[in-house]
């Protein structure tokens, strides 16, 4: 590596260490559990023994492996809710509910915006903001961290989906253009949800007022919200395919940075920062 290229690599690490530690006065660094102290010290050993990002690497593997069992646990007790009627009641009033508000104006409008989090628009800013920030940071966090919320949350619904094959609201009842995939779990909705927790949790590592970060939580939050909503608006997916999306989502997302906290320990800790 070059000499040019050893300081852009020290300059990256310096900045994770120095600024993305804290947020709101809260040390990210900081394990009050004794689990979380082990998952540090157990992270800190992978580190010695595979380098740098081993502990982020290892961290996103376990964590979609857990990711993928709370999912299929959560089928299986949204499987017995449905069976007896429960929480699915909410599924075919609502439905009726946005049938009532739509109008040809509205439903172009929805199905553009409802385009974004598809295959082809999240993908694109995704990617697009991952190489904003891992270039302004001069880092590879970024980049591991919006790949791996990605990719896990594309193959929790990859997968959930021909284990549960629910069935989507009558094409009668939807939109065009119409999807014929599985039902369970909106793909849309836990790919919105976990795409914009991931840029929401990198810009908030990098904002200095509470304002700035309540904004920044509200706009992915709206966004999310809206996204999942707007699927139900349309008819291609059941009101409880979105909720289940999100609690998933929220599941994944809370796993990926639980594993750039064990990075950021193990960086703060390499550095000489003084780490409890």
């Amino acid at each position: 590596m070059t000499t040019e290229g050893k300081e852009s690599a020290e300059t990256g690490i310096r900045g994770e260490v120095s600024q993305d530690r804290f947020v709101a006065g809260q040390d990210l660094t900081r394990w009050k559990s004794p689990v979380g102290r082990t998952m540090a010290r157990s992270a800190e050993w992978a580190t010695r023994l595979l380098g740098p990002y081993a502990a982020l690497v290892i961290t996103l593997a376990a964590g979609l492996a857990v990711a993928l069992s709370l999912a299929w646990a959560f089928g299986e007790v949204y499987e017995s809710v449905t069976e007896a009627d429960g929480v699915a009641g909410l599924d075919d009033p609502v439905l009726a509910a946005a049938k009532s508000v739509r109008s040809p104006a509205l439903d172009v409008a929805v199905t553009a915006y409802t385009n974004i989090g598809g295959t082809v628009g999240m993908p694109i800013i995704a990617v697009g903001i991952m190489i904003f920030l891992a270039t302004k940071r001069r880092s590879w966090t970024p980049v591991i961290l919006m790949l791996a919320a990605g990719l896990g949350s594309l193959v929790i619904t990859v997968l959930g989906k021909p284990i549960f094959g629910r069935t989507r609201p009558d094409m009668a009842d939807a939109i065009p253009p119409y999807e014929h995939s599985a039902s369970f779990p909106s793909g849309h909705s836990l790919n919105s949800i976990v795409i914009a927790g991931i840029v929401a949790y990198l810009i908030i590592l990098r904002l200095k007022t509470m304002q700035a970060r309540v904004i920044t939580v509200l706009v992915a939050a709206a966004f999310a919200l809206t996204m999942g909503l707007s699927r139900v608006y349309l008819g291609h997916h059941w009101l409880t395919d979105v909720l289940a999306a999100w609690a998933i989502g929220i599941a994944w997302l809370a796993l990926v940075i639980t594993a750039h906290r064990l990075y950021l320990t193990v960086r703060t800790r390499g550095h000489g920062a003084v780490v409890s």
